[in-house]
């Protein structure tokens, strides 16, 4: 099975602490700009803004 290329894997770090917490993958095709989530920092303990990092 040949691997898609479309989906590719992105880091998200949290705007608070400078940390890469999370690993995720997004279909570049469809979503061009750089994604931002609010997802939980267990070092802020709150759920904070994550941003894509290159």
């Amino acid at each position: 099975m040949a691997r898609n290329d479309k989906r590719v894997k992105v880091t998200l770090e949290c705007t608070t602490c400078k940390r890469r917490n999370y690993i995720t993958k997004k279909n570049k095709l469809n979503d061009r700009e750089r994604i931002e989530m609010k997802k939980y920092c267990r070092w802020e303990r709150a759920h904070t803004l994550h941003k894509e990092t290159r």
